[in-house]
């Protein structure tokens, strides 16, 4: 199955209601792997939701960095991760396996001097995610209009860079234009998951090595938190069985 174009099946056991015979409802029988209700896409996503609200209630400062922070800043898409096993494919295994990465991510950008194992495990997480989205269609125009804007990007980023940054943020960019561009090739909720990441990385880097933006930290936060949920929300869109 090409999940760039059918989407990815439902496990079925974890979000089918039973029936009040103490069965699985006959409309479950007949299609097993029927997306969920949207009632039950929300709970199953309440805990994410959840510990967004706890971490920005919190705000616990990033000039004091602790595990209890490096734990608030990672629950929201450890939840994520645990959302996904109510999914059943191998390009889920993939996604979800991005999200830890991210989550290994978060906790090590909490330490400055960690900063480069973080960016690190963001880009294994982009190269999952990459994966995941597939390489069909190709759309090669696409890709071109993504290379430009990262090119132009990274020569505003550049002259801030001390020495023995610049071939890591280039790596760096380099893998998250790849992911980039495979998330706006699938569309969707991938596309626009693929974007909100991009432009918190670029906020970020912004913020960290060129000068400081006002309400920076927000910004990047809130939409690298909306991109993960547009991300894993692209693993629901089949409205059927695995075919050959």
């Amino acid at each position: 199955m090409d999940a760039g174009e059918e989407g990815l099946p439902l496990r079925n056991h974890r979000l089918v209601q039973p029936s009040k015979t103490g069965g699985l409802s006959s409309v479950a029988q007949q299609h097993p792997l029927l997306p969920p209700k949207p009632l039950n896409i929300c709970r199953w996503l309440s805990p994410f939701f959840l510990t967004c609200l706890i971490y920005f209630l919190l705000w616990i400062p990033q000039d004091q960095p602790s595990w209890v922070g490096a734990l608030v800043k990672c629950l929201p898409v450890l939840c994520l991760a645990a959302f996904l096993w109510a999914v059943s494919s191998d390009t889920v295994l993939l996604l979800q396996a991005a999200l830890v990465c991210s989550a290994v991510g978060d906790a090590c950008l909490i330490w400055p001097r960690a900063f480069l194992p973080g960016m690190a495990a963001f880009a294994t997480a982009h190269v999952l995610y990459s994966w995941a989205f597939g390489f069909s269609p190709l759309q090669p125009g696409l890709l071109l209009l993504v290379v430009l804007a990262a090119v132009l990007c990274h020569s505003l980023l550049q002259p801030h860079l001390e020495p023995d940054m610049v071939l890591p943020v280039a790596a760096y960019e380099l893998v998250l234009s790849v992911m980039l561009w495979r998330g706006l090739a699938r569309g969707g909720s991938a596309g626009w998951g693929a974007l909100l990441f991009a432009v918190s990385d670029a906020v970020l880097a912004w913020d960290t090595f060129a000068q400081p933006l006002p309400h920076g930290h927000l910004v990047t936060m809130s939409t690298y938190y909306a991109a993960q949920l547009l991300i894993t929300l692209s693993a629901l869109g089949s409205q059927g069985p695995k075919t050959d």
